[in-house]
């Protein structure tokens, strides 16, 4: 079993907001604490997501607290975080899931990252009957089982390419030839399966559909078959640090296409840090949110702005959509606890099932499988190191530019 700890970042942050409000409330007790579970890859090779969504959650815990705590009924509940390290082992994942709630005692759940645990862990939800929300799961087999007990922010993996499809269609008519390299795992194949199918129905050619293993550091062969078949499209499907390894060894055999779309990490800073600007120019992306996105909100954060303050207050810059993903998954649990006005996990659960509000992250609301089907993610691309919104059109900042190859 992976070691378990109670972050300190939530209770420092529940005791300095305590000795804030000490003049007019009373100094919380154990009662009076509300805890949720988190399980996260805090080493491994997903360490870099798990940075996001701890600053994602953390961000949340802190305005939660500093505007008195979360509200159940009358009462006001301090927020408490219980983070796990699952080591990125999908296995440990389940098991943290499970040790949260039978040894942590925490009241609520959130998934671990991605979909491919997210879906192995929920087992460990429904067991329990414990309301859970993901923060990162969007292939639909997640939710294909229709779990009873666990929520989706994302949207579906379609509402990315569908959207990309389009401004690459109205922009690049002469695109025919695609090519697919993703890691084998659930959500970067299920991005694979959807682009080759959404390809075909526009009409292009599928010269490579090729998967990579999850620990693999090499991909000169597999890039160097990829460069003789010429694409006029590269789509690489993977997480922050695949996308980075194959992007320098792609700048090392000189491949470039007139579109390169990586999913995910591109509009992570990392990533450009990583590749530098050069690097990354006109590289494509698309994901659930975008620092340009403006959403009013009736969460803690009460709009995007909000949201980016707060954000950018605590850690020094703007967010990428990776630490508000964590956050919209908290705002979605306290939203529906507050509706159901109470701790009873049967009430939560009909709370986030019955959910329609706004968000800072965008409207949220479910679908009969469980999976959020509200809002529209944006498609952006990476122009001098900076993401540039091509869609949709209320955030859209420019149009796509095409590379060469």
């Amino acid at each position: 079993m992976p070691a378990r700890f109670l972050t300190r970042s939530a209770t420092v942050i529940a005791l300095a907001v305590g000795m804030a409000f000490a003049a007019v409330m009373p100094v919380a007790e154990a009662s009076d604490v509300i805890r949720f579970g988190a399980p996260l890859p805090l080493t491994g090779g997903l360490a870099p997501e798990a940075l996001k969504a701890q600053q994602g959650y953390d961000v949340w815990v802190e305005q939660v607290n500093k505007a008195g705590g979360l509200r159940v009924g009358d009462r006001r509940l301090k927020v408490e975080m219980v983070y796990v390290d699952y080591q990125s082992n999908t296995p440990r994942a389940v098991q943290a899931a499970e040790g949260l709630i039978t040894q942590d005692k925490v009241d609520f759940l959130f998934s671990p990252h991605g979909s491919g645990a997210a879906k192995a862990a929920s087992i460990v939800s429904e067991k329990y009957r414990i309301p859970t929300v993901a923060a990162t799961a969007s292939s639909q087999q997640v939710f294909d089982q229709k779990p009873r007990y666990l929520f989706g922010t994302y949207t579906p993996n379609a509402t990315l390419l569908e959207p990309l499809f389009k401004v690459v269609r109205a922009k690049a008519t002469a695109v025919k030839k695609v090519a697919i390299y993703a890691r084998n795992d659930l959500f970067p194949l299920a991005l694979a399966q959807e682009m080759e199918q959404v390809a075909r129905a526009n009409g292009m050619e599928v010269v490579s559909n090729e998967k990579f293993s999850i620990n693999a550091l090499d991909h000169a062969s597999a890039l160097s078959v990829m460069k003789n078949l010429a694409p006029d499209w590269i789509f690489i499907a993977g997480y922050s640090n695949d996308n980075i390894l194959i992007r320098k060894q792609m700048i090392d055999q000189r491949i470039e296409a007139p579109v390169v779309t990586m999913l995910t990490g591109p509009s992570f800073p990392e990533f450009v840090e990583a590749v530098g600007i050069a690097g990354s120019e006109n590289i494509t992306g698309a994901a659930w949110w975008d620092a340009a996105s403006r959403y009013p909100a009736d969460d803690v954060f009460g709009s995007s702005e909000g949201y980016l303050k707060a954000f950018k207050d605590k850690y020094g810059r703007n967010p990428d959509y990776g630490s508000a993903s964590y956050s919209v998954a908290a705002v979605t649990m306290q939203m529906a606890i507050e509706s159901a006005g109470s701790l009873d996990k049967e009430k939560v659960r009909d709370a986030l099932a019955g959910l329609n509000v706004r968000t800072f992250f965008g409207p949220i609301k479910f679908n009969a499988s469980g999976q959020a089907d509200s809002y529209s993610p944006p498609v952006f691309q990476l122009r001098n190191g900076k993401t540039l919104v091509l869609s949709p059109s209320e955030t859209r900042q420019g149009e796509l530019q095409l590379g060469v190859k």
